[in-house]
C-alpha cells in the first residue's frame, strides 16, 4: 500500500503459509529507494523481515510481539495508527464478492481478479 492506502503490489499465497514468510518476496518486488518508513503489524515481527527492510535503507516500524524480550522504543505510534488505511483497503477489496469468497480456485484467475479490483480502487484518483 502507498501512503494513501492504495494497493501497489500483492502476492497471492497458497493459504497455508504464514504471511511473514511471503513478505520478504513482496519486499524484493518493491522499489523502496524513496520510502523512509515501512509500517506493519505484530504478525510481521521477524528478524529476517526487519533485515530485508533495513537493507533498503528503510526503517521498519513494526511493533515487537508481547513475548519478545526487547521493547518498543523504536516505534512511531502515530504512523502505526495510520495503518488503518491498509485495513480500509482490504475492506474495499472485500466489496468485490468474487474476491471475498474466492470464487476462482485457480491462483492465476484469482490474481487477475484481485488486480482488476485494485484497478477499480485506483480509478477514482
Amino acid at each position: 500500500m502507498d501512503a494513501n492506502g492504495n494497493p501497489i503490489e500483492f502476492i497471492i499465497g497458497d493459504g497455508t503459509t504464514h504471511d511473514v514468510k511471503v513478505a520478504p518476496d513482496l519486499i524484493d518486488g518493491l522499489d523502496l529507494k524513496e520510502t523512509k518508513i515501512l509500517c506493519a503489524d505484530k504478525g510481521y515481527d521477524s528478524g529476517l523481515l526487519r533485515e530485508k527492510i533495513e537493507k533498503n535503507q528503510t526503517k521498519a516500524n513494526i511493533p515487537k510481539k508481547c513475548n519478545s524480550k526487547s521493547s518498543n522504543q523504536h516505534m512511531d505510534w502515530y504512523l502505526y495508527k495510520i495503518r488503518h488505511l491498509v485495513e480500509n483497503t482490504f475492506a474495499r477489496l472485500k466489496h468485490f464478492r468474487g474476491i471475498a469468497t474466492r470464487y476462482d480456485k485457480l491462483k492465476r484467475n484469482y490474481e487477475n481478479s484481485v488486480a482488476l479490483a485494485c484497478i477499480f480502487i485506483w480509478l477514482p484518483l
